[in-house]
């Protein structure tokens, strides 16, 4: 068993008093999004894990080149077959619950972890050994002998169908309700990514126009791709706009998070839903409503939006104007896949 890692704090430069470098971890603290924060902790585990596992040593810092290097060459191939050091640690990696498999790891995983790695040198202002010649070289040449297509998020959308199919699955009472709110609201908003779901507090529901217009207004506060104060208010409508409001009267949500846990007991909690709980909500329902629990992740619901829109005919800058795609080609994807099926010179042959 692993002994836990404190969180990684990053040091100011020495001419910093302690006020100053209180005020820099703040900052630091404050201007990273939280999901980062979290994948550099998991990052730095599996970083101290790794060094530990290869050279029964601690990391450094400014770390060494040959480190790096070591680092790319163990992550950029397949062990199975494989015998030495790599191997070795790799083995122990998988012992210690850190690595899956000896497999190569997904080219995004390692390009993340190194990602990690130099933002943990530039906090501490120190040289970063992947600028290092032969490193970036290395690195350039594993990039295109990992090469592969990328996975889906998610394996199939979340079209209208599946999703009522879903809402049915919900159950009674109020952890039903509430998982209901959480489909519908990251569904018919556009496409709501989990951790968008769960960030919103009742202030960034707008009901004014409820009980005139069936209108709830959503104010988000910050996605991938705006920045805070810069997102663009979201609607919802019909189904999806009463179901949220009976979920904020049922369980009373007057402050606070909108998306809250619920005990065993089925009584309502002060505390946050987590991203991860979303997950677990859509496999469940998957699951309920007769559907593996793999068929779909919660990206499922961003996928299923645009997929829908485009059998519906909706034009493509009306959907990215909910989904909030910054590029238009990004979004094109879920368009084109249902369009060539579409496609009038897809029948040329006739029958």
């Amino acid at each position: 068993m692993m002994t836990p890692i404190a969180p990684y704090h990053p040091p100011a430069p020495p001419s910093l008093d302690s006020e100053d470098r209180d005020a820099l971890h703040d900052l630091y603290v404050r201007g990273t999004p939280e999901n980062t924060l979290r994948a550099y902790e998991r990052d730095l585990i599996y970083l101290t894990a790794w060094k530990q596992a290869a050279f029964k040593e601690v990391l450094t810092w400014p770390e060494r080149e040959e480190v790096a290097l070591r680092f790319i060459l163990d992550h950029s191939r397949n062990l199975s077959n494989a015998s030495g050091r790599a191997r070795k640690t790799a083995d122990q990696l998988i012992t210690m619950g850190m690595r899956k498999s000896l497999t190569c790891p997904a080219p995004s995983t390692l390009n993340r972890r190194i990602a990690s790695w130099c933002a943990f040198h530039r906090m501490r202002n120190l040289t970063n050994p992947f600028d290092a010649p032969m490193v970036r070289q290395a690195r350039a040449k594993a990039r295109k002998a990992m090469s592969r297509p990328p996975a889906p998020k998610s394996a199939h959308p979340i079209t209208r169908e599946v999703l009522l199919r879903l809402l049915e699955a919900g159950g009674p009472g109020l952890r039903g309700l509430r998982d209901r709110a959480i489909l519908l609201l990251g569904w018919a908003s556009g496409g709501r990514r989990r951790s968008e779901i769960v960030s919103l507090d009742r202030r960034d529901i707008g009901l004014e126009e409820f009980e005139d217009k069936t209108l709830v207004w959503i104010s988000l506060p910050l996605t991938k791709t705006t920045s805070s104060g810069a997102t663009p208010k979201l609607v919802l409508k019909g189904l999806a706009a009463r179901t949220l409001v009976a979920w904020i009267d049922s369980a009373e949500i007057t402050e606070g998070p909108l998306f809250r846990r619920i005990t065993r007991t089925g009584a309502l909690g002060q505390k946050r839903l987590s991203d991860a709980a979303v997950s677990q909500i859509v496999k469940r329902l998957l699951t309920g409503a007769g559907l593996d629990a793999s068929y779909a992740s919660p990206h499922g619901l961003r996928s299923g939006f645009l997929t829908q829109a485009a059998l519906d005919g909706a034009p493509l800058p009306a959907a990215m104007r909910l989904s909030l795609h910054r590029s238009p080609a990004q979004a094109q994807k879920y368009y084109d896949d249902v369009d060539v099926a579409e496609n009038p010179a897809a029948d040329l042959l006739g029958e």
